[in-house]
């Protein structure tokens, strides 16, 4: 574990919903741990569902009640990354197919409008996982674009909340199996 960190980008009683992709940890947790600053707070290889969701004191029964039918009304599937992509200064896995998590996306932005993806900042949703934030990111895409493809099963979308210092699971919703 990491002794120093930067200032934490997030905010203490933030939120937010991924699916989990645990069988990409032994492509990307190396490079994660270096360059995703949510690495460093907990977060573990995934695909953002909704971030943010809503403030933590404003989940309570009800909500969890109302993601647990949502999420149960979308069927599990398998999702390959094949091949890296980039945003301005981020290396990203791109998962395919993407339609099945903007569907997710899309469900609860349209049932919770208050919590736009990203607080709104983009016109389009972009499925993608994380693998690193910074300038020179050619190295590290050519060592991981040789270890792909990567096959992972979202089977449950995952309730995130950071507590100040890490991130920590609260809930987790299975999605249908098909």
């Amino acid at each position: 574990m990491t002794t120093s960190r930067t200032p934490s980008p997030f905010a203490a009683g933030e939120t937010s919903l991924i699916v989990k992709m645990p069988e990409a940890e032994p492509i990307v947790s190396r490079w994660r741990e270096r360059f995703d600053p949510a690495a460093a707070y907990g977060v573990p290889a995934h695909v953002t569902v909704l971030y943010p969701f809503l403030e933590h004191a404003r989940i309570d029964g009800r909500v969890v009640t109302e993601l647990r039918e949502l999420f149960a009304g979308h069927a599990s599937f398998e999702a390959r990354f094949g091949r890296c992509g980039r945003f301005p200064g981020i290396l990203y896995l791109v998962p395919e197919p993407k339609g099945r998590f903007v569907a997710l996306t899309e469900a609860v932005a349209a049932r919770w409008p208050e919590a736009p993806p990203y607080r709104g900042q983009f016109d389009d949703v972009i499925p993608h996982m994380t693998v690193a934030d910074g300038e020179d990111l050619d190295a590290i895409e050519v060592e991981i674009a040789a270890r792909l493809p990567v096959v992972a099963y979202a089977r449950s979308v995952s309730l995130e909340v950071f507590d100040g210092d890490r991130w920590h699971q609260e809930a987790v919703f299975p999605l249908r199996e098909p």
